[in-house]
């Protein structure tokens, strides 16, 4: 199963062009609108296949050794670096037999498939380490027939070319002897038995789609970017279920704007209030601060307010906020005569001359406060 043919996308695909092409998919495939045959299995492969195309370590897992890595164990998947054990590499020569006990890693059930979805949080939420909410379509355990595909009231029927074990044995002619390897069963897949009458409700599956209301724990101070993993919410299987990893971004705030723990803010004086001073009100994550400009505040000045900024994701305390001031110079067209005759006589008690100059007063009063 090629995961990159599944999204439909290559396999240079930045992570935006799957993200794109994950998202048409899923819309188009959901069950909730697409009621055609194989839409369900569908829509899961779609899910599995963007699980693992969107972690960049499962990806490059993926591309050099076409599967997914395996859970649990040394990095790279059981037995160490690389994602190859020892019992892998006999296996693949001389059978799960080999190591005796009948099938050690075929009588594994499979877990269920990981999935992804996205959140977007408020900077409030990133602060406190809220709780939020994730909607989130999984493949659950079938409730009318309880996973087991068949009808409720018939019985499956038990596989004849294995007699019910699920493997099938082989001699082996190898280098090093004879040896009887087993396989999984290819008429059952190694199920031991065959569905004659597949549950209506799954159509024989075992597992069906459910959009659920997940809750997801926020780390206090969490940025956008992040991902964060949920276990046991992904998808349902006979080993138990997968993950969910819940990728997060940062809605932008009307005010603020963050750079890692601190936060700032962008106050607008206007002339008056840069020369004489005052006092404005800031907003800040806990409701309006009262702020004090110092008299003669020039353009790109700024002040910090500590420790009511974001907490510190690693480490304790918080940031800080920048209140950074911007001078607002009014235009010449825009002031009535009588702001202009004042602001004229202004300039002449400070020795400027504005009709003497190609540039204007107010353009040289303007990269004054700017510090131009």
């Amino acid at each position: 199963m090629d995961y990159y043919q599944i999204l439909g996308v290559e396999k240079d695909a930045s992570q935006e062009e799957i993200k794109r092409a994950y998202r048409a998919l899923a819309l188009k495939y959901h069950p909730d609108r697409n009621k055609e045959e194989g839409a369900q299995e569908k829509f899961a492969q779609i899910n599995n296949a963007y699980a693992v195309l969107s972690d960049p370590e499962k990806r490059a897992h993926y591309d050099r050794f076409g599967s997914e890595p395996q859970t649990g164990g040394m990095p790279g998947g059981p037995g160490g670096a690389g994602g190859f054990s020892v019992e892998d590499l006999f296996s693949q020569f001389f059978g799960d037999a080999f190591f005796g006990g009948g099938g050690r890693r075929g009588n594994m059930q499979p877990r269920g498939e990981d999935l992804q979805v996205d959140a977007e949080i408020t900077l409030e939420e990133a602060r406190d380490g809220a709780e939020i909410e994730v909607d989130v379509d999984r493949l659950v355990t079938c409730d009318a027939c309880n996973g087991t595909r068949s009808e409720p009231g018939s019985t499956p029927k038990t596989c004849t070319t294995c007699n019910g074990s699920g493997v099938v044995r082989q001699q082996q002619r190898t280098i090093l002897g004879s040896f009887v390897t087993e396989q999984p069963c290819q008429t059952c897949r190694g199920e031991g038995v065959l569905i004659t009458d597949p549950c209506k409700k799954c159509k024989g599956r075992g597992r069906v789609i459910k959009t659920e209301k997940i809750k997801v724990k926020l780390p206090k101070g969490i940025d956008g970017g992040y991902r964060l993993r949920v276990t046991g919410q992904g998808n349902e299987g006979p080993g138990g279920p997968g993950d969910l990893y819940v990728h997060l971004t940062l809605k932008p705030h009307p005010h603020l704007k963050r750079e890692e723990e601190h936060l700032h803010y962008i106050a607008e004086l206007g002339i008056t209030e840069a020369i004489f001073g005052g006092k404005i009100k800031v907003p800040t994550l806990e409701g309006e601060k009262e702020v004090e400009i110092k008299p003669g505040t020039q353009h790109g000045d700024y002040i910090r307010l500590r420790n009511i900024g974001m907490p510190r994701l690693q480490g304790g305390g918080n940031g800080d906020l920048c209140v950074h001031f911007k001078v607002n110079i009014p235009s010449a067209s825009k002031l009535s005569k009588e702001a202009r005759a004042h602001l004229e006589a202004y300039a002449k008690v400070m020795g400027e001359h504005p009709d003497d100059h190609k540039e204007g007063f107010f353009e040289k009063l303007g990269k004054a406060f700017r510090g131009d």
